[in-house]
C-alpha cells in the first residue's frame, strides 16, 4: 500500500483527504503543520500533499526540506493561486500544484501520475536473483536469455518484482492500467 503524507492546518481538509485516499487503498499520515510533518516523516512515505499557508513551517519551506532530505515527490494543494505563488512552489521543488477548491478525483489522478513518474525514474535496472529488468528497454533477462515484453506486461512484472507485498487485483489494475477494468 502506498503511503501519503497529508499536511494541512485545516483539520476538516485533512480528514476529507485521508478518507478519500483510503478509499483508493492509500495509507495516510496526517500533520497539521510543517514541523509536525518532518517529525512524522520516514522512508516509507511515497508522496506528500502539502498546503502552503501553515504555522511553524510553511509549505514552500517544507517542500524544500522534503526534497533535500527525503527526495520524495511533493504536490502543493493550496488556496494561493497567483502565478507568483506557483513560481515559488515550483522553485521550492514541487512536482505539481493544485489550487483550492479542487476536484478530489483530479487530485487522485495527479498523485497517481506523479507516483508513476517517480517509480520509473528510481532505477534503470532492477535485479532480483538472476532476473534483470531493464526499465529503459522493457527487457527482461535471465542468465543469457533476454526478451522484450509489451509495456503493460513489463509494468505488471516490474510491480510484482519491485515491492515485497501482496496486491489485490483492483489495486494492481489501478497501478498498472490506471483504473479498474473488467
Amino acid at each position: 500500500m502506498r503511503k501519503i503524507l497529508l499536511v494541512d492546518d485545516d483539520e476538516a481538509i485533512l480528514n476529507l483527504l485521508a478518507t478519500y485516499f483510503k478509499q483508493w487503498h492509500y495509507e495516510t499520515i496526517m500533520a497539521s503543520n510543517g514541523g509536525e510533518a518532518l517529525d512524522l516523516m520516514d522512508e516509507t512515505v511515497d508522496i506528500a500533499v502539502v498546503d502552503v499557508m501553515m504555522p511553524v513551517l510553511n509549505g514552500f519551506e517544507l517542500t524544500k526540506r522534503l526534497k533535500e532530505d527525503w527526495e520524495i515527490p511533493v504536490l502543493l494543494l493550496t488556496a494561493r493561486g497567483q502565478l507568483q505563488d506557483k513560481r515559488e512552489g515550483f522553485s521550492a521543488g514541487a512536482d505539481d500544484y493544485i489550487v483550492k477548491p479542487f476536484e478530489s478525483e483530479e487530485l487522485l489522478f495527479r498523485v497517481q501520475a506523479i507516483l508513476r513518474r517517480y517509480d520509473k525514474l528510481t532505477i534503470a535496472k532492477l535485479e532480483i536473483g538472476d532476473l534483470t529488468l531493464n526499465r529503459a528497454q522493457f527487457e527482461v533477462a535471465k542468465g543469457h536469455i533476454s526478451i522484450v515484453l509489451p509495456n503493460k506486461e513489463f509494468e505488471l512484472l516490474e510491480l510484482l518484482c519491485s515491492r515485497s507485498r501482496v496486491y489485490e487485483r483492483a489495486h494492481i489494475m489501478e497501478l498498472v492500467w490506471g483504473g479498474y477494468c473488467e
